[in-house]
C-alpha cells in the first residue's frame, strides 16, 4: 500500500469521500425486514418498515450494546431485542417497556435512497448531495439488472482509474487507437471523462465500424465520490450502460457491484427488447473486465513516474483529493493542517503544469 502522504484522499485505506455508498439491493430486504451491514468500517442495522422506507441507524442500543440487527421491525420503528427498548426512523427512542417514559436516548440515522435496484447510504454529515447516475439516462424511467459482485485487492479510486487509463487500451485490449480523455467537473463530487480517437485506419475492426459513429466512438465516464463509475459506450445509435458500485472494506481493499442499465421501452415487446439489452451489456462489460482482472489482484499502486497517457489519471487524482474525506469506521471529517498537505513529485507536477499551460510533452 503506497503511502498516504502521497496521495492525500487517494489510494488512502483509512479515510473516504463523504458521499453515497451501495450497501444491498432492494430485492433483499422486504417489508419488516432487519439486516446487519458493516459499511465502511461502522456497523449499521438496515430495515424496511411498513411504509417501504429503508431506514439505516447505527447498530448498537445505547443501553446494553446489544445489535438492533437481533431485534424486531415495528412499523417503521425497530425494537431491541434485548430489553425491547424501541426506536422509531429518527432513532429516538419512543418506548421502554419497563419505564412509564423513555428515556432521552437517540441513535444516529443515516439518510437512505435506492436507485438502479440497490439501496444507497449517504454517509456524511452534510445535506446529501446527488445520488450518482448516468448522465444520458439522468431523467429516464430505466431498466436494470445486477451484474457480478466481486472483491478486488487493491483500493476502490485505483480500480476506477482502469476505465480512463489510455494506454492500457493499447497494451492490454490491443485496440489500435491513441485515446485522449478530456476532463470536465460535473460538480465538486464528481468528475467526467470523454475520449477523443486518433489513428486506426489501419485496423480492418475500427474500418468497419467507424461508419456507426458520427464523430467519435463514444467511451465516456462519470466518476461519484471517487468511489461509483457510471460507463456509457457503443455506437450512436444503441449505447450500453454500466454502472460500477464499489465500496472499501478492510484493509483499502474493494467490494464491487455491477449494475447494467437500459432506458424503459414500452410493451411487452420493450421488455424482451430490452432483457436483451441488458445481457448483451453485462458481455461487453465482461469482455473489457476479462483482460486486467488479475492485475487488481496483485497491483501495488504507485504512481512515480507519470507520462502523457497519464494526464486523465493524475487529474482524477486531484479531484479526489479536493473531496471531503471521513475516517474509516468513525466518520469523522478529516482536517488537514498544512504540514500534511502533501507536495506532488516533481515529475507529476511537471506533466500538470505543462498541460496546464499548452506544452507538448
Amino acid at each position: 500500500m503506497p503511502s498516504t502522504n502521497l496521495y492525500l484522499n487517494f489510494n488512502n485505506p483509512t479515510q473516504f469521500i463523504e458521499g453515497w455508498y451501495w450497501t444491498l439491493p432492494s430485492n433483499k430486504l422486504k417489508i419488516g425486514q432487519v439486516k446487519a451491514i458493516t459499511l465502511l468500517g461502522r456497523n449499521l442495522a438496515i430495515y424496511r418498515g411498513v411504509s417501504g422506507q429503508v431506514v439505516a441507524i447505527d447498530a448498537y442500543c445505547p443501553h446494553m450494546g446489544a445489535h438492533l440487527a437481533e431485534g424486531n421491525v415495528e412499523g417503521d420503528n425497530i425494537r431491541c431485542f434485548f430489553h425491547n427498548w424501541k426506536y422509531n426512523e429518527r432513532g429516538i427512542c419512543v418506548d421502554i417497556p419497563s419505564l412509564e417514559k423513555p428515556l432521552p436516548v437517540c441513535i444516529k440515522t443515516w439518510h437512505t435512497a435506492e436507485k438502479y435496484g440497490m439501496i444507497w447510504v449517504w454517509v456524511g454529515e452534510e445535506k446529501p448531495s446527488s445520488l450518482p447516475f448516468v448522465l444520458e439516462l439522468e431523467q429516464a424511467d430505466c431498466d436494470y439488472i445486477l451484474g457480478t459482485r466481486f472483491v478486488k485487492n487493491c483500493h476502490p479510486n485505483v480500480l476506477l482509474i482502469n476505465a480512463i487509463d489510455a494506454h492500457h487500451f493499447n497494451t492490454v485490449h490491443n485496440l489500435p487507437l491513441e485515446i485522449v480523455f478530456d476532463s470536465q467537473d460535473l460538480n465538486p463530487n464528481a468528475i467526467t471523462f470523454s475520449n477523443t480517437t486518433r489513428g486506426g485506419d489501419d485496423s480492418w475492426l475500427i474500418r468497419l465500424i467507424r461508419p456507426l459513429y458520427r464523430k467519435e466512438v463514444t467511451y465516456s465516464m462519470c466518476y461519484w465520490y471517487g468511489s461509483t463509475g457510471t460507463v456509457t459506450l457503443g455506437p450512436d445509435f444503441l449505447h450500453f450502460y454500466i454502472i460500477f458500485a464499489l465500496r472499501m472494506i478492510e484493509g483499502g481493499k474493494t467490494e464491487g457491484q455491477t449494475i447494467l442499465v437500459t432506458p424503459k421501452r414500452p410493451g411487452f415487446l420493450g421488455w424482451v427488447v430490452n432483457r436483451g439489452l441488458l445481457w448483451l451489456t453485462q458481455q461487453v462489460g465482461n469482455y473489457f473486465a476479462k483482460g486486467d482482472t488479475q492485475v487488481f489482484q496483485t497491483i501495488q499502486f504507485n504512481l512515480q513516474t507519470p507520462t502523457k497517457a497519464d494526464k486523465s489519471i493524475l487529474q482524477f487524482i486531484q479531484h479526489v483529493n479536493h473531496q471531503k474525506a471521513l475516517t474509516w469506521e468513525k466518520w469523522e471529517t478529516v482536517n488537514y493542517s498544512n504540514s500534511q498537505i502533501p507536495s506532488t513529485p516533481n515529475s507529476e507536477l511537471t506533466l500538470i503544469e505543462q498541460e496546464k499551460n499548452g506544452f507538448k510533452i
